[in-house]
């Protein structure tokens, strides 16, 4: 396994009336973050806020390229980006112990928090697909380049992991700094994961090694 220190390359916030960020997930174009009651974007060059959608957020955000999938205590809700509504909701697989969420290979992907897993499951029925067992505390989930990466929150420390994704063992861990929880994650399709901040309304992109 390679391990080294997280490299944070910018951090962006704090965001107004953000205590802490839930959900981190990427349009192709903005990064759009979790907050409790809203859904907000913001432009990953300028870091300028653009807009937000008002929705239960209360844990992760995944996107499928035409829709937000977001977890809202026991549900996920698939919401229209265009207008913020609710089009369809299906359990949720922690049964509201769950945390990060992406999209892959049209399935969702769901971390489980204090049962240290992650499930991959039917974004039309929630049925779960595969169980994936992780060490620590599961936060953010998501794929790039067919990397699966997770982030672990235990204690006062948090890492990312790449994680093989059949059998959970760990690839590579990247080490954040004391006191820099991670919740959500997304990678931005590059050399950029985002991480939303258990204890303040910040999103930091760390460098993904390449």
């Amino acid at each position: 396994m390679k391990q080294s220190a997280a490299e944070i390359l910018r951090e962006y916030g704090p965001f107004r009336d953000v205590e802490r960020v839930h959900g981190v997930s990427f349009d192709g174009n903005n990064v759009w973050f979790a907050s409790g009651e809203k859904l907000s974007a913001f432009d990953p060059e300028s870091g300028q806020n653009l807009r937000s959608i008002d929705v239960a957020a209360h844990a992760g955000t995944a996107w499928d390229g035409r829709h937000f999938f977001q977890l809202a205590n026991d549900l996920i809700q698939k919401i229209d980006p265009d207008t913020g509504q609710v089009l369809a909701t299906i359990p949720a697989p922690g049964g509201g112990g769950d945390s990060g969420l992406t999209w892959a290979e049209g399935t969702l992907w769901v971390g489980q928090y204090r049962e240290r897993k992650i499930h991959q499951i039917d974004p039309e029925t929630g049925a779960i697909l595969r169980t994936i067992e992780s060490n620590r505390f599961v936060t953010g989930v998501t794929w790039v380049e067919g990397e699966l990466w997770h982030a672990t929150w235990e204690g006062d420390q948090s890492d990312l992991r790449r994680v093989d994704p059949k059998s959970g063992k760990v690839l590579e861990k990247l080490d954040m700094p004391a006191g820099m929880g991670v919740s959500g994650l997304e990678s931005d399709g590059g050399d950029r994961l985002y991480c939303g901040s258990t204890s303040a309304g910040v999103v930091r992109a760390v460098r993904r090694p390449r």
